[in-house]
């Protein structure tokens, strides 16, 4: 009998294994280095085109309000708002518990960097996102202008209308290519992270992994506290639906996308639930849900605000202002066109790495404990799709008590 292992149980597994060879053979396994260096070089290789790809297509196919909607324009400020209010507390929960703290790694090449962007003042951050030049943007990898650009291009297209739609093609073409590249690249992150993290336990030892406890704990907790407070405030405020109701109404939906991490997997009985326990119209779920898979990002973005001050403690980095702001814009933004890509958490946290110029080697450590991460995302992600439907629902007047409110 063959036992296959999904991606990313064969990370565990690799994490796993690099910390027994770490501790077995110490400084000597520095020689698999490489593996690690060839695995973060391969995901910089696709960080441009993704993003440019991929988000024209975001924005194109669902970012138009004439195109949208009523509907469509209230779901996606929804999703956008609620992602941005979940990175800072994200962040928020990740500087009062400090999991990086403990352990200082610094890297003497980062300081320079560090004082630039500390030098930096809010209006050129907000300038410098605007490319004097896209193609030299893509060619530097400046993910905030790549991101700049392919909003404009995505909207372009929405104006255009019908004359763009090649564009619109080639650029979903080019989108569904980086996919299947970013899938293959996936398939060797297991020897890369054991490139990575091996040589950093032969070298420091079990103490390095003990911050990995308080960032589960700080993704937990913020997850949490965004459920609790945003969640229950928004159904009760727009839908006038009690908090115990709604989260009742859609635990079995939260049990099976915790179970399997799988936001598009869980679909159907989300689907079920909010139309069944929740009153939602059919006709405003099955259009809120499958775009809250694309663009509601909300457990994510909590991930990427733990993962971002833990690397920045881990390796003695003081985070500015204006890193911490980029940290926010990068995250909202990204979150309309990374949805859909397997690995899809790594990749965004590889993006928003890379816009504050924050060393990449830390994901490593973060991929090992993230099949546990993301089952407390994905839960929340779907939590979140759910309560979008009741919110919209109630803004339009279309919940069950409504409708009978109105009738004479």
């Amino acid at each position: 009998m063959r036992i296959k292992f999904n991606l990313i149980t064969q990370i565990f597994i690799a994490f796993i294994l690099a910390i027994i060879l770490g501790i077995i053979f110490k400084e000597s396994i520095a020689v698999i280095a490489p593996l690690g260096d060839l695995f973060l070089r391969l995901i910089k290789f696709i960080i441009a085109p993704l993003i440019l790809s991929t988000l024209v297509v975001g924005v194109a196919s669902s970012g138009d309000p004439k195109q949208l909607g009523r509907i469509g324009l209230k779901t996606v400020v929804y999703y956008l708002l609620t992602t941005a209010v979940a990175i800072i507390i994200g962040l928020a929960v990740a500087f009062m518990l400090s999991p990086g703290k403990g352990v200082d790694v610094s890297l003497s090449e980062s300081a320079p960097e560090k004082e630039v962007q500390e030098s930096q003042s809010v209006v050129d951050t907000f300038l410098n996102i605007i490319p004097e030049n896209p193609f030299e943007a893509l060619a530097s990898g400046n993910i905030l202008q790549i991101i700049f650009f392919a909003l404009f291009i995505g909207l372009a297209i929405t104006f255009v209308g019908e004359k763009a739609q090649p564009v619109y093609r080639f650029f979903d073409g080019f989108a569904e290519v980086m996919y299947k590249i970013t899938s293959i690249i996936m398939y060797v992150a297991p020897i890369g992270i054991l490139g990575l993290v091996a040589p950093v336990i032969g070298e420091y030892g079990l103490s390095v992994l003990l911050p990995l406890l308080k960032v589960i704990l700080a993704a937990v907790i913020a997850c949490i506290l965004h459920a609790a407070i945003v969640y229950s405030s928004a159904v009760r405020i727009y839908g006038k639906i009690n908090p115990v109701t709604f989260f009742k109404g859609i635990s079995p939906a939260a049990l099976v996308a915790f179970s399997t991490a799988s936001s598009a997997g869980t679909l159907p009985i989300t689907l079920k639930n909010t139309q069944e326990n929740l009153g939602v119209p059919k006709k405003i779920s099955s259009f809120v849900l499958p775009l809250g898979a694309t663009i509601n990002m909300d457990g994510t973005a909590i991930y990427q605000g733990v993962a971002v001050v833990f690397i920045a403690q881990f390796y003695g980095l003081d985070l500015s202002f204006i890193q911490l702001l980029t940290v926010v814009v990068t995250t909202v933004l990204a979150s309309i066109g990374t949805a859909g890509v397997p690995g899809a958490g790594l990749i965004m946290l590889t993006m928003v790495l890379s816009s504050v110029d924050m060393p990449l080697e830390g994901i490593a450590l973060i991929a090992g404990v993230d099949r546990i991460l993301d089952m407390f995302r994905t839960t929340l992600n779907v939590v979140g799709d759910a309560s979008a439907t009741v919110v919209i629902s109630g803004s339009e007047k279309e919940l069950p008590g409504q409708r009978n409110a109105e009738t004479p």
